[in-house]
């Protein structure tokens, strides 16, 4: 147990980019982890990681030892999947992260149907609008909103993502609404902080043409629920995801603005790193949320 504990610790430090890293991701000190790396190199006689003050990195054949003690982790998941649970019961542990608008509308309902029918495992979902480092913060799955980045992890789309354009009836009585996407520029918009860039719309106009508007206004945040929000209260025009004004729309709290323009869409994906094995909990967890977004 000794060797398998100091084996995971060693993972954890590679993922982590420090031992400090690995230290917070498994709930010990920066000592411990280094005495149970110690304790792993000298039981292979081999110099694993090279470490200063600084910095480390991976030896030559600390870098081969890495990939192969994922292997062993991973089937060791496996094991336990098979050994300490009734056939075709799940248990264990997921860790994920997903944006907060998409999490509260849409994901929040999904995870707990998935909890109901699971009862033996445990879902921690950090919902938040910045891009998590999956590796150095220790999650099994990510799932995003937008273009991907180059990247080692799999990613496989799951769903696509829906923007409209509304402002309040008091903005739009005061200023009246623009007939094309060029006339925004003469209105206030909320701007999103997590869109790049923040101040250029785009827009698909009748005959298909692409539009991109150049936007701008004195409110720029970085939460959509607040966006919303603002927009409510009549600071602007905003461009938000359908789950977050379809029912502002329907209660005649928002209106649609360039109705017969389409907005973007953005493609929803899971992202987990590259790995030969998956945990059953995990691709029984990723099945549940591609399903639950097609709904």
């Amino acid at each position: 147990m000794a060797e398998l504990t100091n084996l995971e610790t060693f993972v954890a430090a590679v993922r982590a980019g420090s031992f400090a890293g690995a230290a917070r991701l498994l709930g010990i000190s920066p000592a411990m982890v280094g005495r149970r790396i110690q304790a792993l190199e000298d039981h292979h006689g081999a110099r694993l990681i090279e470490r200063t003050t600084r910095a480390q990195r991976l030896t030559e054949l600390g870098e081969s030892f890495f990939a192969q003690a994922e292997t062993v982790l991973e089937a060791m998941s496996e094991l336990d999947d098979l050994t300490r649970t009734e056939p075709g019961r799940l248990s264990g542990r997921i860790r994920a992260t997903g944006p907060a608008t998409l999490g509260i509308f849409r994901l929040a309902s999904i995870v707990a149907r998935f909890c109901d029918e699971n009862p033996a495992v445990t879902v921690e979902l950090s919902l938040n609008d910045r891009r998590s480092d999956l590796i150095a913060e220790g999650y099994d799955l990510a799932i995003r909103v937008g273009e991907l980045q180059a990247s080692t992890m799999i990613a496989r789309r799951v769903g696509t993502y829906r923007f409209r354009c509304v402002a309040s009836p008091a903005y739009l009585t005061a200023f009246g609404a623009p007939a094309t996407p060029e006339e925004l520029r003469q209105h206030r918009c909320i701007l999103n902080l997590n869109m790049t860039p923040r101040n250029r719309w785009p827009f698909i106009g009748p005959g298909g043409a692409s539009v991109i508007a150049e936007v701008s206004g004195g409110l720029q945040i970085d939460n959509g629920e607040a966006q919303l929000a603002a927009a409510l209260e009549g600071a602007g025009i905003v461009y938000l995801p359908v789950d977050l004004v379809e029912r502002p729309l329907r209660e005649n709290r928002l209106v649609e603005v360039l109705p017969h323009w389409d907005r973007m869409t953005l493609p929803i994906h899971l992202l987990y790193p590259s790995r030969r094995l998956v945990p059953r909990r995990l691709s029984a967890f990723m099945e549940a949320i591609a399903a639950g977004l097609r709904e």
